[in-house]
């Protein structure tokens, strides 16, 4: 099984991308060999390992590509949604989310705390993803949406810990209704928005 006549190097990674997703999702990090996700996408391993260099890499590398679909689906959907909407949207999913990034996610936060060589690539992508966050809120504050005497790095970390922790309080776990998780983040978002100013106190006309 060497790279499948007619298909171009790109689709052939995307097949190894979308295999690792269903493999690590099914089996875990640790009980996942390089030879079952190139059997599952239909190559040979030294296809697989032309593109990645090693199983953390290809793990990494499906998270980072199944984050990019979610994140373009939502734009391509509303390029005009404002930043505050889309942290809405992306935080009402959050509690019933059952796609394959959030099985990778569980995984690879798992494998990273006791394999170095995990740990090196999911730091540069869970600091990819804060950065991602920070500049969305930078994005609001200065549009008015959100107060700018807030740290964006602090938010980016609170947005990071709700995204991650939804992947382990998976829907089978605890449930919450869409209504109620839905009032309690436009309470918090509202919370976050600019402090309007203090009007000034009427002046004593009585000498």
């Amino acid at each position: 099984m060497g790279r499948i006549a007619g298909v171009t190097a790109a689709e052939t990674r995307e097949r190894l991308l979308r295999a690792a997703a269903d493999v690590f999702g099914q089996r875990g990090y640790d009980g996942t060999r390089v030879a079952d996700i190139a059997a599952a996408a239909g190559v040979s391993n030294g296809a697989l390992y032309a593109h990645f260099g090693s199983k953390a890499e290809l793990l990494v590398a499906a998270l980072r590509a199944h984050g990019r679909r979610l994140l373009a689906d939502l734009f391509a959907a509303d390029p005009d949604r404002s930043a505050t909407d889309l942290l809405l949207v992306i935080g009402r999913w959050l509690p019933r989310r059952r796609d394959p990034s959030g099985h990778l996610i569980v995984q690879a936060l798992v494998a990273a705390r006791r394999d170095e060589e995990v740990a090196r690539p999911m730091r540069d992508y869970v600091g990819e993803r804060a950065d991602w966050v920070a500049t969305l809120v930078r994005a609001a504050q200065h549009g008015g949406e959100l107060d700018p005497a807030l740290s964006p790095n602090a938010l980016a970390h609170f947005c990071l810990l709700l995204a991650m922790g939804s992947s382990l309080v998976t829907p089978d776990l605890h449930t919450v209704g869409d209504e109620e998780w839905a009032t309690l983040l436009t309470r918090v978002v509202t919370a976050l928005a600019p402090s309007e100013a203090p009007s000034e106190a009427p002046s004593d006309t009585n000498e």
